[in-house]
């Protein structure tokens, strides 16, 4: 019989858990030092430069209104410099939860639009990327999205530059922002050039939105992966294509509650996800805006639907899967994993 951890024991295995994360965005990742020391230098952005005032900022009325803080935030980020801090922070971070890869969202267009050249923003991405490696442990990839409230012109010159410039690393083309009014199709001739170019299509879909727009984004670009999903659960037949094509969802579960697309993790699809078979990871997509960490989720996760270590381990697994790492890396951690599955639950106690 699979045992079922609880308490400290579930903690200790969680956080001695190999991970990835792929979803999560460099802005967002910014913890809440980070955000104190940016809008100290630039209180004109409108961010609270107390502590208690920037946790009440943080608290989100609604999908709109956290987008609206997302954007203040990112006018923090002025040059290349700023670029750096946030990659080798969010690094930290993700060493502290025993991440060792994660694939990072960041979006060009809105930098390049405040000002930033866009030789400071590679720069800053490439030497963050190597002193977190070097300094942390902790190998990264870039995403690179549209923000789709931006429309048409976001989208050609983020495919432009994605294109033009191909940092290492790169490895998608993304779509974030609202999904209300912004249809996953007119984005269709970009991804498609993406894809020819040897990126994957990894766009945001069904968060705020229903199974229509997940279908859009399967049909109309490409994807690979789901960002969130949550609304899969809606259509019988989305599920079942899901599971059967072996599409993963980027699910986000303490996001989803913070911004109040669903009312709590008890009340989260994430359960019929995967009693249908669905390729689910965990992530915290913009985890000190909502008072995550990647140990965090699965922890909750574990708790709220009674998972055994294996199933836990499993996730873990299912990150490192749909990850878009190389081969062999793939070999080496999902070997750590299923370590950790055959290990003995009682020594977590």
């Amino acid at each position: 019989m699979p045992e079922i951890l609880t308490g400290p024991a579930l903690y200790a295995f969680v956080r001695a858990l190999p991970k990835a994360e792929l979803h999560v965005h460099l802005v967002g990742s910014a913890s809440l030092p980070t955000v104190l020391t940016l809008a100290g230098r630039r209180p004109s952005a409108g961010v609270p430069t107390e502590p208690a005032a920037l946790a009440d900022f943080f608290t989100y009325q609604d999908f709109p209104h956290f987008l609206k803080v997302y954007a203040a935030v990112s006018s923090l980020v002025r040059d290349g410099r700023d670029i750096h801090t946030l990659v080798t922070g969010l690094a930290a971070d993700l060493a502290a939860q025993n991440a060792r890869y994660a694939e990072v969202t960041v979006t060009p267009y809105s930098h390049l639009r405040a000002g930033m050249p866009g030789d400071e923003l590679l720069t800053g991405l490439a030497t963050g990327c190597a002193a977190a490696l070097a300094e942390h442990g902790v190998e990264l990839a870039w995403c690179f999205d549209i923000p789709g409230e931006d429309g048409l012109e976001a989208a050609e010159e983020t495919t432009v530059f994605a294109l033009r410039e191909r940092p290492d690393g790169l490895v998608s083309l993304g779509l974030g922002g609202p999904e209300l009014g912004v249809g996953r199709a007119q984005f269709a001739p970009y991804f498609t050039r993406a894809r020819e170019a040897g990126l994957h299509s990894v766009p945001h879909a069904g968060e705020t939105t229903g199974p229509a727009t997940i279908w859009s984004a399967l049909h109309d670009l490409g994807a690979e992966r789901i960002g969130h999903g949550t609304s899969c659960t809606d259509d019988p037949a989305l599920l079942n294509y899901l599971a059967l094509h072996r599409i993963p969802l980027e699910v986000c579960p303490t996001s989803n509650v913070a911004t109040r697309q669903v009312p709590s993790l008890a009340g989260h699809p994430i359960r019929r996800m995967l009693d249908h078979g669905v390729l689910v990871t965990l992530n915290t997509d913009d985890p000190p805006m909502f008072g995550a960490t990647l140990n965090g989720e699965y922890a909750a996760v574990a708790e709220a639907l009674g998972l055994a270590t294996t199933e836990v381990a499993r996730l873990a697994a299912n990150a490192v899967n749909a990850s878009f790492m190389s081969a062999g890396r793939k070999t080496e951690l999902t070997a750590e994993i299923q370590r950790m599955m055959l290990q003995d639950p009682s020594s977590f106690a």
